[in-house]
């Protein structure tokens, strides 16, 4: 009986939350007792539910309630007083924000602390991936094509080859896509070739979406022909369920965007200790040397990826400097006007 009314009141819950939120996925794991660990994420469920069980193999007592966002609802959610006990989120720059502006509560432990300095700030925001942005491609629909090692490369491909990519470039809707905000913002500050390859795009009437797992799906069924700037896990998360070679990865070589998957205790938080005990899980996930049961990639991979030249987009104050208004209207202004030209 005890369960049961748990259960009513977690739908009660989940009925309130989804009539403030666009929620894209929600699942209860349901635990032994009466307490309740609410997560508002953007990481697919499917990518995650190993982790939440790991959790409660450990803690069964506790359920697990977990939403799943974009990147910008759960920015605004946070902001605006969403009672939820963690964050987790690919975009960075607003959960630095959200730490910087005092929307989060301190957590500190033996795990925590054997983090990077590069992986958290403050006891206020902790990394437990690092994850590279890749290009997915149809392999059908680039049969006798030579395939891009560079932007430049990419650039000369899509203007020789008009009537061949036209309507079938995917990549994010940055006003929209936390992530794909930071992407472009990252890249605009790394390579030349951002501008001109946004221009070459906006003649071919890309297609804009909010996440990245869209993106790729609609690479596999052929709508597209590539999808630019995609989360790497997600995309190797999906090849390995795909057996006729239709999809492709491919990381420029030139310069690889690199996040972190960070997690926080919103200010709203209920259960602390719960939520303290989740992070400590993913801290040491992401210490982990080898892959293990969990699907995303530690955050070992940085040395692999340093060793190629590239590494992650530093948790720091600097991701502060796109989120000024005045920033953000110029650069999507800029956007609009080379992605925007039919």
């Amino acid at each position: 009986m005890r369960f049961l009314g748990l259960a009513f009141c977690l739908i009660v819950w989940a009925a309130s939350a989804a009539s403030a939120l666009e929620i894209e996925d929600h699942r209860l794991f349901p635990g032994t007792g009466e307490r309740v660990l609410r997560v508002l994420s953007t990481t697919d469920l499917a990518l995650f539910a190993p982790y939440v069980l790991g959790f409660q193999r450990n803690r069964p007592e506790i359920s697990v309630d977990y939403t799943v966002v974009s990147s910008s609802e759960l920015h605004r959610a946070i902001r605006g007083g969403a009672q939820f006990d963690l964050a987790i989120s690919s975009a960075m720059d607003l959960q630095f924000q959200l730490a910087n502006d005092g929307y989060t509560l301190p957590y500190r432990s033996d795990i925590t602390q054997d983090l990077p300095d590069w992986a958290r700030w403050r006891d206020l925001i902790f990394a437990f991936t690092v994850e590279p942005a890749v290009m997915v491609i149809n392999t059908d629909r680039f049969a006798g094509l030579d395939l891009p090692a560079t932007r430049q490369d990419l650039i000369a491909l899509l203007r020789d080859n008009p009537a061949h990519f036209a309507g079938a470039i995917g990549t994010y809707d940055v006003r929209e896509s936390g992530l794909g905000y930071l992407f472009a913002t990252q890249e605009d500050r790394s390579t030349d070739a951002y501008w001109r390859l946004n221009e070459v795009m906006g003649r071919l009437g890309p297609q804009l979406y909010c996440c990245s797992a869209h993106m790729i799906d609609d690479v596999g069924t052929g709508r597209l022909a590539l999808a630019y700037n995609v989360l790497g896990s997600y995309a190797t998360d999906r090849l390995a369920a795909v057996e006729d070679g239709r999809m492709q990865i491919l990381q420029m070589q030139d310069f690889t965007n690199v996040m972190l998957r960070t997690v926080l205790v919103p200010a709203t938080a209920q259960e602390t200790e719960a939520a303290g005990a989740m992070i400590d899980l993913l801290s040491a996930a992401g210490l982990r040397a080898l892959p293990g049961a969990w699907p995303l990639p530690s955050l070992s991979l940085s040395g692999e990826l340093e060793s190629s030249g590239f590494g992650p987009i530093s948790l720091g104050p600097a991701l502060m400097v796109y989120l000024d208004p005045l920033n953000r209207r110029a650069f999507l202004t800029e956007w609009e006007n080379a992605m925007e030209q039919q």
